[in-house]
């Protein structure tokens, strides 16, 4: 299936809400209960053959096959490290996780807040799958990736030395799903090594579906406390936050685990500090809890002094159950950067920026009760490159990417058929990502006043190829929208009168025809070889048979008019100008396939390629009219039609 196949494809199959939460798209085509029940009745236990239990699956470089780390390194199955294994004990909590050999920290912090909501919790970790019932050594688990939520399969055989679990295990011996859990995340991103290093925002996304947004802690407003407060009534996962009384003055404290589950603070507020002591014994049994637990209470003004950085996850409406808690409104696009058609670069690149895709925000109301005192309508924009951990194992560095977002004109307010244009584009934006940055999300949070915005994604250098997901999340009802042109055409018969003819296209045309006029498709060939090869201002290598044989006029008028760099070839760039001189309108989607299909390597259009495109753009338009008979803008072909239709 081509690619443009797949796409298509996919987003029919996202309008019928597959790829939700309810609706997982199976990974790698493996569906859990078929293969369950295929092993349930051979009678025998699951083994992945797309995760193995290989050293391929442990890593690539400091866990690859010959590295140290992985020497001695064995497979084994939970019941062979236990007598009762049991997937969860007395509950999911958030001391069943403890770090192994392992720097994936960052995953062990997020998987420890999701244990404080259940809801949550069990969006990724399927319930009713135990050791006993039904056992097949089959698990599976949801995550949320590149935009959608997947099922991921494993067997239980997992990574041990000296017979203990070599990474994230329970205190509890007998317990493994903290350890399934790292094991499929880890199939997901392609190895366990591809989890070294981190930042919790990552996993926080990919176990809720929501969005994150990080600060500064040295550089933190004077707000960020109310922030933090009014974070949690959205339901946003984070470290707790709650304000007590200490001698009949309000304290601000925040509520940290570490995901080691041991070290703790020992400064103010911890568990043996004498600032307890003036806190009322009743608010103080809501709050106060001693042990070495790797958890602990500090001073706000403490916490912004001693860490460096907040991360917050927003949660998308479909995460929350309570009715309680307010919603944020929520926008999700997919999106490419194609060389030669969408992948335009940064605002910097004049000539090709205006080619990126663009989406429509319309923000109607401002905030209710704003945290910061200030007016306006808060926007949380987040643009993530797809594929970022796998690509790393292939050597692939990831593209550097951003977004700026600019003030519609009234002109254009209201509509999304148009595609903005250089007098608006390559001004000043009203607002912008902080930088171009080569992590997997570059996202911001804005105050905007009401209006029509149109969000411009891009990666920092021009022609790079590169897949997207763009979310939009806003405190009041917006409407969002690809920027997209409507595909249409309104092509007009030309006449050329007979002194506007070329004498010596005349005179061979007269040589070639004979007396009846007419020349066959070999013939209409080499004339038009012949007249192209004494041009200067084109390039071609010649004009094809497939061209000759629906061509029905020179169109190099309009390809020289829009070959502005006077090349002789049409840049796909430029591309989009001419087929809307020659009367089409087409969107991203169109245009990345014609340039697929006629661009050189340099990404050029040559001039018989731009004539064999216009006339075939003219005849499936007409095709299209044809089977369009009630005029809804959709038709339906059986086989036979589709394949006439599409080898013609």
């Amino acid at each position: 299936m081509s690619n443009i196949a797949k796409v298509l494809s996919r987003r029919q199959e996202r309008g019928e809400g597959v790829g939700t939460n309810k609706s997982a798209i199976p990974f790698k085509k493996q569906d859990y209960q078929s293969l369950k029940q295929e092993c349930l009745a051979k009678g025998t236990l699951f083994c992945d053959p797309t995760f193995p239990a290989e050293s391929d699956s442990l890593g690539y470089n400091e866990l690859g096959p010959q590295s140290s780390k992985a020497r001695g390194v064995q497979w084994k199955r939970p019941k062979e490290l236990c007598s009762n294994p049991q997937f969860i004990v007395d509950g999911a909590n958030r001391t069943d996780i403890c770090q192994g050999a392992l720097g994936d920290c960052w995953l062990m912090a997020a998987i420890a807040s999701l244990t404080l909501d259940n809801a949550l919790l069990e969006r990724v970790v399927s319930q009713g799958q135990s050791f006993t019932e039904n056992y097949a050594g089959i698990f599976h688990f949801q995550f949320w990736q590149n935009g959608e939520w997947v099922d991921v399969v494993i067997d239980d055989w997992l990574p041990t030395k000296d017979g203990k679990l070599l990474f994230v295990h329970s205190p509890e011996c007998s317990e493994f799903w903290s350890a399934l859990l790292e094991k499929a995340y880890a199939k997901v991103n392609g190895s366990y090594e591809a989890l070294k290093g981190g930042w919790v925002t990552e996993s926080f996304e990919d176990f809720t579906g929501g969005i994150a947004e990080s600060y500064e802690l040295s550089k933190a407003p004077p707000h960020l406390f109310k922030f933090m407060q009014k974070a949690l009534t959205l339901g946003s996962l984070m470290g707790c936050s709650i304000s007590v009384h200490s001698c009949g003055q309000p304290v601000q404290l925040v509520r940290i685990r570490n995901p080691w589950g041991r070290v703790e603070w020992i400064g103010p507020w911890s568990d043996n500090s004498n600032e307890w002591n003036s806190v009322q014994p009743e608010e103080k049994a809501k709050l106060f809890c001693s042990g070495e637990d790797g958890e602990f209470w500090m001073a706000y003004s403490d916490f912004i002094q001693q860490f460096s950085k907040l991360d917050i996850c927003n949660l998308t409406p479909d995460a929350l159950s309570s009715d309680t808690v307010s919603r944020w409104n929520y926008s999700q696009f997919e999106g490419d950067w194609r060389v030669g058609s969408t992948a335009g670069g940064c605002r910097k690149n004049k000539d090709t920026f205006c080619s990126n895709p663009q989406f429509v925000i319309k923000l109607d109301e401002e905030d209710d009760d704003p945290h910061d005192g200030e007016n306006g309508c808060t926007i949380l924009v987040g643009l993530m490159q797809k594929n970022f951990r796998k690509d790393r194992r292939f050597g692939r560095e990831p593209n550097s990417i951003g977004f700026a977002i600019y003030k519609v004109p009234d002109e254009f307010k209201g509509h999304n058929n148009i595609h903005l244009g250089p007098d608006v584009l390559l001004h000043q934006p009203t607002a912008k990502s902080n930088t171009f940055t080569k992590l997997r999300e570059v996202g911001e949070r804005f105050k905007l006043p009401p209006g029509e915005y149109v969000i411009v994604p891009s990666t920092f250098e021009p022609h790079c190829n590169g897949s997207f997901i763009l979310r939009v999340f806003t405190e009041k009802e917006a409407a969002a929208s690809l920027m997209n042109l409507d595909i249409s055409a309104d092509v007009k018969k030309q006449y050329v009168s007979e002194s506007d003819v070329d004498p010596d296209f005349k005179k061979l045309f007269s040589q070639t025809a004979g007396n009846d006029s007419e020349v066959s498709v070999f013939e209409l060939q080499k004339i038009l070889d012949s007249v192209i090869s004494k041009r200067t201002d084109v390039k071609t290598d010649g004009f094809s048979m497939e061209t000759c044989r629906h061509i029905i006029s020179l169109l190099d008028e309009v390809f020289k008019k829009h070959d502005t760099d006077k090349s002789g070839t049409m840049s796909s760039y430029e591309m989009r100008a001419a087929v809307k001189e020659a009367g089409f309108q087409l969107n991203n989607d169109v245009l990345q396939v014609i340039t697929s299909r006629y661009a050189n390597q340099q990404h050029a259009i040559d001039f018989d390629s731009f004539v064999d495109c216009l006339i075939r753009l003219e005849m499936f338009f007409k095709m299209f009219d044809v089977f369009n008979k009630k005029n809804t803008g959709k038709i339906e072909l059986d086989i036979q039609q589709w394949l006439c239709l599409a080898l013609n």
